[in-house]
C-alpha cells in the first residue's frame, strides 16, 4: 500500500470545451483524505472533434465502436504527452470520458473512450466506464462527484457544481445526498453562439436583457423541478424540452439570456434553501464549474440571504471535478465505495470503474 498517491484525472464534461486534466496527490491519515493539486490544464478540442463528438450519438453500432478507440488512443496520447510536457508522472489514470448516451431508466450510460486503447497509448494503468454497473444496480449513474464532495471538501454544507448542468451535492441525517438542479451552460453557451461567442463572457449580454416573466414563469413550471430525488439531466432532454420553450418567444437573444439566468439562480436558491438544517449560521456552499466565472450569475446568487456563496480559487473553479474523478480512481483501486446508492438510487453503493492494466 502507497502512503502517497499520485493520479491524473480526466474529465470532458457536456460543455465540450475540451478535456480538463489534473494531476493530483492523494494522502490519508487519522484525520481523513488530503488532496493537492500538482498540475493542471485544459486541453481545447480541435473543431474536428467537437463534430465527432457531438455527432457521436448518430453513429451506426460499428462507426461508434471505431470512436470509442480513436477516442480512447487520443487521451492516451494527451496523457502522455502532458505528463512528459509537464514533468510530472502518475501512477494512474482517472478518465471519466465523453458521454454520448445517458439514459438510465432504460439502462444505459456510454461514456465514449475505450480504457484499453488509453492503457496501450500512455502505458499507464487506467480506471474508467464509472456509470455502468450503478446504472445495472438500478441507479442514475449519476452525479458522481458528491463522495469526493464529502471526503475532499466536508467543511462545506453544499457543494455546487456550475458546469454544463448545474448540480448540487450536500449531506443530510447523516447521508450525502446530490442531484441536477437545472440546466447552467449548455444552455448559455447555445445563446451565446448564436451571437458568434463561445460564451457569453461576465454574464455581459444577459446583463442588458430584460426578463420576460410569461418566459420565467414556464421555464420554472417544468414538472422535473418537482420530481424527488435522485434524479439527473442530460443534454437531450435540455435540448428537447427546454429548448423549444424558450425558443417559442420572440424576444432577443440578451432577453433569453437575462431569463435563463434568473431561472438557474432562482432554482439553485430555492433548492438549497430546501435543505438548509441549522438556522444559525448561514451554510456555506462551494461554487465551481465554468458558471462561477459569469459573474452575473455569481451576483444573482449572492442576493440570497440565508446562503454564502463560496467562490474559491480559480484553479478548484476549474479543475475540481478532474480532480475528484482523480479520486474515483484511486478509490476504485483501493476496492473503496465510490459511487453512492443515497445519491444515485441504486440498490446499493458500489465501487465502479473498470480497471485495466497492462501487468500487475
Amino acid at each position: 500500500m502507497h502512503s502517497h498517491y499520485q493520479v491524473l484525472g480526466l474529465m470532458s464534461g457536456t460543455s465540450m470545451d475540451g478535456v480538463d486534466m489534473a494531476v493530483c496527490i492523494f494522502e490519508l491519515d487519522e484525520n481523513g483524505w488530503t488532496y493537492e493539486i500538482i498540475v493542471a490544464d485544459c486541453m481545447p478540442y480541435s473543431k474536428e472533434w467537437k463534430q465527432k463528438l457531438s455527432t457521436a450519438k448518430n453513429l451506426s453500432g460499428i462507426d461508434l465502436l471505431y470512436l470509442h478507440n480513436e477516442y480512447g488512443n487520443f487521451l492516451g496520447n494527451l496523457c502522455k504527452d502532458f505528463l512528459a510536457r509537464e514533468g510530472v508522472t502518475a501512477q494512474l489514470i482517472s478518465s471519466h470520458g465523453h458521454t454520448v448516451f445517458h439514459e438510465p431508466a432504460k439502462g444505459v450510460s456510454f461514456q465514449l473512450g475505450s480504457g484499453p486503447a488509453i492503457v496501450a497509448s500512455a502505458g499507464l494503468p487506467v480506471v474508467c466506464d464509472y456509470r455502468s454497473l450503478d446504472v445495472a444496480l438500478g441507479g442514475q449513474g449519476a452525479p458522481l462527484v458528491p463522495i469526493g464532495d464529502e471526503l475532499l471538501f466536508g467543511q462545506y454544507e453544499f457543494c455546487l457544481n456550475l458546469g454544463g448542468i448545474a448540480n448540487i451535492s450536500y449531506t443530510e441525517n447523516k447521508k450525502r445526498h446530490a442531484y441536477d438542479v437545472c440546466p447552467c451552460n449548455l444552455l448559455l453557451n447555445y445563446f451565446a453562439e448564436l451571437q458568434g461567442l463561445l460564451f457569453d463572457k461576465n454574464g455581459d449580454m444577459a446583463r442588458h436583457g430584460k426578463i420576460s416573466e410569461a418566459l420565467l414563469q414556464e421555464l420554472d413550471s417544468w414538472d422535473y423541478y418537482s420530481a424527488p430525488a435522485p434524479k439527473s439531466l442530460d443534454k437531450d432532454t435540455l435540448f428537447n424540452v427546454l429548448l423549444p420553450i424558450i425558443n417559442g418567444y420572440n424576444i432577443s437573444v440578451n432577453d433569453k439570456l437575462a431569463t435563463l439566468t434568473e431561472h438557474i439562480a432562482k432554482r439553485i436558491i430555492a433548492d438549497a434553501e430546501l435543505h438548509i438544517q441549522n438556522s444559525d449560521k448561514k451554510p456555506k456552499v462551494l461554487l465551481s464549474g465554468g458558471g462561477t466565472l459569469n459573474s452575473f450569475l455569481i451576483e444573482k446568487l449572492h442576493a440570497s440571504e440565508r446562503l454564502e456563496f463560496i467562490v474559491p480559487d480559480e484553479q478548484t473553479i476549474n479543475f475540481k471535478e478532474a480532480l475528484i474523478f482523480s479520486f474515483l480512481g484511486l478509490l476504485r483501486v483501493l476496492n473503496k465505495i465510490n459511487t453512492l446508492a443515497s445519491v444515485t438510487g441504486a440498490s446499493t453503493d458500489s465501487s465502479s470503474g473498470a480497471v485495466y492494466r497492462i501487468k500487475g
